[in-house]
């Protein structure tokens, strides 16, 4: 079975999403068989490289609303990624442009590091409030997870993976993926958003015994817009 996951590095949900379809797939038999897929999907292709405001003026701007408010809209995610055993630290995160990072996971799964790097990169974001605009920040990300550093670094400072970057964006537009985590299972069945566990178990076994799924479509999710 294939896993394609569209997904950013900056969006809370798809860290979520991520730890409810890995909960999922630890109560599936056939997990040793499961591939995944992480595609690339820029919430924000035009942002600068980094932002000059925290994530909560960022917000509060974007919105038009009061700081106090902004802060009051990341409450609810946080009780979310603490069921799901993520310690948010949105006071901390830095906003930046992610095409970088997407190039860095593209790079790590021609070495079969994907999943790792894709972890690696969230919790760096929304945990340890890494700056991901910074190449030697990535390069030390990278290091962790036993990429080569020279390579990494060659990677970072060229155009490489630019290109696959686009399409996965590409092939995102043209499937209709319009907010992130968007799951796809074998090319047949798509969910949209942070699905409960339940709904990934569902659908798992129901590809298994090659049955119609019936969940809910759409879940918790973020898009160019914001998040929902």
């Amino acid at each position: 079975m294939t896993i394609d996951i569209w997904s950013d590095v900056a969006c809370p949900y798809c860290y979520i999403g991520k730890r409810h379809l890995e909960a999922a797939l630890s109560l599936f038999p056939n997990k040793e068989e499961v591939k995944i897929n992480w595609r690339s999907f820029e919430l924000d292709p035009q942002a600068i490289a980094k932002s000059e405001v925290d994530l909560y003026d960022l917000l509060a701007n974007k919105y038009r609303i009061p700081r106090q408010q902004a802060q009051q809209m990341t409450a609810s995610v946080e009780q979310m990624g603490s069921k799901a055993g993520i310690d948010f630290n949105f006071s901390q995160v830095v906003s930046v442009n992610t095409f970088n990072a997407h190039r860095l996971i593209h790079l790590a799964a021609e070495q079969g590091l994907q999943n790792q790097a894709k972890e690696a990169l969230l919790k760096a974001y929304f945990i340890d409030g890494k700056d991901l605009s910074d190449l030697s920040v990535l390069q030390r990300i990278a290091a962790d997870i036993s990429l080569d550093e020279e390579t990494v670094a060659t990677c970072l400072q060229s155009d490489a993976f630019a290109q696959e970057v686009r399409e996965d964006e590409q092939l995102a537009y043209q499937i209709g993926v319009q907010g992130v985590p968007f799951f796809v299972f074998d090319q047949k069945y798509a969910l949209r958003g942070a699905q409960p566990v339940e709904a990934f178990v569902q659908t798992l076994e129901a590809i298994l015994g090659e049955k119609n799924v019936a969940v809910e479509a759409s879940g918790d999710a973020c898009d160019v817009t914001g998040c929902d």
